[in-house]
């Protein structure tokens, strides 16, 4: 179906993806416009050594003249630095775990950018994420639908969990009946630069970066120790409240709960279920990070995965931290749904339970490294309704 040359305005990263939603939007009759965001140039911060955003405007710039469409760079780095760069550093320095890919969507991609196509002329915004859009009607009303990706192994719905119905109703996903190896087969097919290239890592819009570099940049060293705590404590045999409260309660930790075995440059550089950077040797099986205590500057870490210390069944969501996708689907009852706590998780089955402050997710199995800051997201069968912050 034609689109009686309705504008869309997509977002050309550089990369192969993005490549061939231009492509497919310009074969369904869509009058197609190239925007590159630039969101990095800070030098007081540095990210990385490599300055991908040059290699990877240049390459969108290709892409687009390949098509044959306009093109054109944004400068969006002030908004970027302001709305995810200095909300990581304080969340990290609150000893939370932020999620910036999220951020990036819900602030810069589906916010300042939206505006910006919109300014000229747009009546959508395209990106290359593997999600879908739908539609339903209820009584005369239409309501948009965020769908997982038909390629379950590149399924991106996640990081739009923070999407509404209004940034919806003007997004395309053209790739997202597609799979990774069929989006890159168009690209060969139509000769695009990026056919070939490989997927970006890292930081959304800025490639790779070493995080603990990177904040260590804006949050002082400060070398404090690591407890390591033993699976057999008694606080973990102790009978928890009834669910879902007890079940969403946090563990409480002290230095006197275990052994000092190491030491560290800040509390605020590690998170929970992180194993690398820890440089504490002679366990059995590995260490990881059971909980920070960026006041007394503390890390407490078990051994081996399946630490009861990692394991939590609940978690809980503020109401002022709660996002419906679909607000007409919220329910003053708890409902059965799948979740998930981080991209490429297994969607697990999960109840919630509202209440009149905010939300428990129960999850029929343990989950762990339940993390505070990180996104937390729920799906009726394959369409994502809701999310929030773990609290």
């Amino acid at each position: 179906m034609k689109s009686d040359s309705k504008r869309v305005v997509v977002g050309l990263s550089g990369g192969v993806d993005s490549s061939v939603t231009a492509f497919l939007l310009q074969q369904q009759g869509y009058e197609v416009i190239g925007l590159f965001m630039k969101n990095w140039h800070d030098d007081s911060v540095t990210i990385s050594k490599e300055c991908p955003w040059l290699e990877d405007s240049y390459d969108a710039m290709l892409v687009a003249e390949k098509l044959g469409i306009p093109f054109q760079t944004v400068d969006l780095s002030a908004e970027y630095k302001q709305r995810i760069v200095d909300y990581m550093f304080g969340e990290y320095e609150r000893g939370r775990t932020p999620n910036p890919d999220i951020l990036c969507n819900r602030e810069i991609k589906f916010d300042v950018f939206l505006k910006i196509a919109l300014e000229l002329g747009a009546d959508f915004v395209a990106t290359g994420h593997y999600c879908r859009k739908g539609q339903v009607e209820i009584e005369g009303a239409t309501h948009y639908r965020l769908l997982a990706g038909v390629d379950k192994n590149k399924d991106q719905s996640y990081f739009l969990c923070q999407l509404n119905q209004e940034q919806l109703a003007k997004t395309l996903f053209p790739i997202g009946e597609l799979t990774k190896p069929e989006v890159r087969k168009i690209a060969k097919e139509q000769g695009l630069v990026t056919a070939e290239k490989r997927d970006s890592q890292g930081l959304c819009f800025v490639g790779k970066v070493s995080l603990p570099e990177f904040l260590q940049q804006q949050l002082a060293i400060k070398t404090g120790c690591i407890v390591q705590i033993s699976d057999s404590h008694p606080m973990y045999q102790i009978k928890r409240e009834e669910p879902p409260l007890g079940l969403a309660a946090k563990y409480s930790y002290s230095a006197a709960d275990g052994v000092e075995v190491g030491t560290h440059d800040g509390a605020h550089f590690f998170t929970v279920g992180q194993r690398k950077g820890l440089a504490v040797g002679g366990t059995k099986e590995p260490l990881f990070v059971l909980a920070t205590d960026v006041e007394q500057n503390i890390i407490y870490v078990g051994e081996g995965k399946s630490h009861p210390g990692l394991l939590r069944s609940a978690l809980w969501i503020a109401q002022a931290d709660m996002h419906w996708v679909r607000p007409d689907l919220v329910s003053h009852e708890p409902i059965q749904v799948w979740a998930r706590i981080r991209y490429r998780q297994p969607l697990t089955k999960a109840t919630l339970h509202p209440t009149s402050t905010g939300l428990y997710v129960v999850f029929d199995q343990p989950q762990t490294a339940i993390a505070a800051g990180q996104f937390a997201a729920w799906y009726l069968k394959d369409e994502l309704i809701g999310s929030g912050v773990i609290g």
